[in-house]
């Protein structure tokens, strides 16, 4: 009964450790673990813009492989020479377990479980208008996302939103009091344009929220 507990109680942990990671990486709490993501993450969308996944995914490999096989044989040339039996170069790597267990997959199945269902009735409670301010809200990013959608095509939306996710916290942390004076002008604004529709709208619509 205890280890079903620790094993329940570990799998919100481990969703929090890695999204304690990702922020830790796009507020750049260490330089080069985010100078190495955002430059890897970068290079590879830029690859799949230019060249095919196939392409790309085959000439990584290759890559990886250039390296662990070069490296390799000139430890196997090193041990010869030096007469040493150092064994495998890649030993505490290899002996390392990667393998998934079952209890890990279904944590990782229950949680994204979880987000999808939620994902779901926020979708319905959006779309079959139970709030009309935020289907609105909704209808208005739409809008927005179908011009953006017509100048730029899927990539390029993710490498902006690569290049926005990384650069945007440290630019934000020099100067947050102009970023919430901004913010918070535009968000009135925007309450403002909703509220002044939402009194041309009938008083029906306007209430009309499920129980």
């Amino acid at each position: 009964m205890a280890e079903s507990h620790s094993a329940t109680a570990s799998g919100p942990n481990s969703f929090g450790d890695f999204t304690s990671s990702v922020q830790q990486l796009v507020h750049w709490r260490e330089p080069r673990r985010s100078t190495v993501a955002f430059s890897g993450s970068l290079l590879v969308l830029l690859s799949f813009a230019t060249f095919s996944i196939v392409s790309v995914l085959s000439n990584l490999l290759l890559a990886v492989l250039c390296v662990t096989i070069t490296f390799r044989v000139y430890k196997a040339v090193i041990q010869a020479v030096q007469k040493s039996n150092e064994g495998h170069p890649f030993r505490t790597l290899m002996e390392k377990d990667i393998t998934v267990s079952p209890e890990k997959f279904g944590k990782f199945v229950d949680l994204s479980l979880a987000h999808v269902n939620r994902g779901l009735l926020q979708a319905r409670r959006l779309v079959l208008v139970e709030d009309v301010v935020d289907s609105l809200k909704l209808a208005s990013v739409m809008w927005i996302l179908t011009y953006v959608g017509s100048i730029f095509n899927g990539l390029t939306i993710l490498i902006l939103v690569d290049i926005i996710i990384f650069c945007t916290p440290l630019i934000y942390e020099k100067n947050k009091s102009q970023f919430d004076r901004y913010i918070d002008l535009v968000h009135s604004q925007v309450e403002d344009k909703l509220a002044k529709l939402l009194e041309k709208l009938p008083g029906a619509v306007k209430h009309s929220k499920m129980d």
